[in-house]
């Protein structure tokens, strides 16, 4: 089978091209190839290449940043989806797409199931929503997988913070009221490959949740983390109130990931056996 990937620096996109399976031949298309900023040039990418899927792993990811360029982001997280979703259609290949949490908006403490209405609490919700939306629209076959908390050994995530931070100071306070399940890029590029295949193999998609196992707040991530690595740094359980940021973030991300499993046999990943696979990555 041959993918098409959106992405080349990103979590990701680095575990797609280093987990990938025998049989599967990906191309891997960085910003020089088709800028998200433009999505004219995605859906030109898609039509110029001989592909039997695509994966879309990039996107805008400065959740922040989102709020004061709504409009950039939007373009990024919710044209240029649309706009491979069209050239997609137009082919007659599938489609699967990563998307977030943050579609949802936090409320209560059960788990999000994928048919829950959405109503994100922020800027780079909304433009992931907008991508969502504007997939579901074409006539493109497609995964939607909604994931949260995504850490490796590379770029930047929660789990290089805290070891920077780790290593820097004795203690560190840390949000636990947030709740969600921290998720391995290794684990959603397994997914992903699992789902296209079926997708190839006539699988109808839709969207679909994925995230790590246990639930955790980031303050026992946190601990978690500094366990794993023998850190001697201490966390102390703070509200998200006394860490304000730009964007708000939802309380519970908790996803109801069951119907992955039963569509794919895709279940929940250890985000547990992930860390330590990302320490002994960095040799830690």
């Amino acid at each position: 089978m041959k993918l098409l990937v959106f992405g080349q620096t990103g979590q990701v996109a680095r575990e797609l091209a280093r987990r990938c399976p025998e049989g599967i031949f990906p191309v891997f298309l960085g910003r020089n190839e088709a800028d998200l900023a433009d999505p004219d040039s995605c859906a030109k990418a898609i039509a110029g290449h001989d592909c039997d899927a695509v994966i879309n792993a990039a996107a805008w990811t400065a959740v922040d940043r989102a709020e004061a360029e709504e409009a950039a982001a939007t373009v990024v997280n919710g044209a240029s989806p649309g706009a491979m979703a069209g050239a997609c259609a137009a082919r007659g290949i599938p489609l699967l797409h990563v998307s977030t949490d943050y579609v949802f908006d936090g409320k209560g403490s059960a788990p999000f199931a994928p048919d829950h209405p959405t109503a994100p609490l922020n800027a780079y919700g909304r433009s992931k929503l907008a991508g969502e939306q504007a997939i579901r629209a074409s006539d493109a076959r497609h995964v939607i997988l909604r994931t949260s908390w995504v850490v490796s050994a590379h770029g930047q995530n929660f789990v290089k913070t805290m070891l920077r931070l780790g290593t820097e100071r004795p203690s560190l306070n840390v949000v636990a009221d947030q709740i969600g399940g921290p998720t391995p890029a290794a684990a959603i590029a397994d997914a992903l490959f699992v789902a296209a295949t079926a997708l190839r193999d006539g699988a109808l998609g839709g969207t679909y949740h994925f995230a790590g196992t246990p639930d955790a707040s980031w303050a026992d991530f946190a601990r978690a983390i500094m366990a794993a690595a023998d850190l001697p740094c201490t966390i102390a359980d703070i509200p998200s109130s006394a860490y304000p940021t730009p964007a708000a973030r939802p309380m519970n991300s908790r996803l109801d990931c069951s119907t992955l499993t039963r569509d794919f046999g895709i279940a929940r990943p250890d985000w547990r056996a992930g860390l330590a696979d990302i320490l002994k990555e960095l040799r830690l």
